[in-house]
């Protein structure tokens, strides 16, 4: 417990799960045009024996569903945090489930973008 009564400890993990949050979208970005990129070259190559998913194509997904552990352990961190905290610490009337429903959401489209790049071929 922290027992420090200052509101910024409370602002601070917050903060520390909105970086959580850019972390998690910067990889996912970044295996999306690693997946991208593998098709472009799939589609210079334009060689019609070669079927099937390219390395860039898991490595890109790989990058993916890591961002989504990330963003999905920081909001278990971010409620580990909470709890350790003291009423006070918190600023009266303000909502502490908003960043959390916020990387929740990220998680959920993020799924989504799984969900779709595995049923396109």
């Amino acid at each position: 417990m922290s027992r420090l009564d200052d509101p910024r400890v409370f602002f601070a993990a917050e903060r520390t799960l909105m970086a959580w949050n850019r972390t998690g979208l910067t990889l996912m970005a970044f295996g999306f045009v690693l997946e991208r990129f593998g098709l472009f070259l799939h589609m210079l190559r334009q060689d019609p024996g070669h079927a099937g998913r390219d390395l860039s194509f898991w490595i890109g997904i790989a990058f993916i569903a890591l961002a989504l552990w990330v963003i999905g352990f920081s909001i278990v961190q971010f409620r580990r945090v909470l709890k350790t905290l003291e009423p006070v610490e918190i600023p009266e009337n303000y909502s502490t489930w908003v960043a959390m429903a916020m990387n929740l959401s990220v998680v959920v489209l993020g799924v989504a973008l799984l969900a779709y790049l595995f049923s396109e071929l």
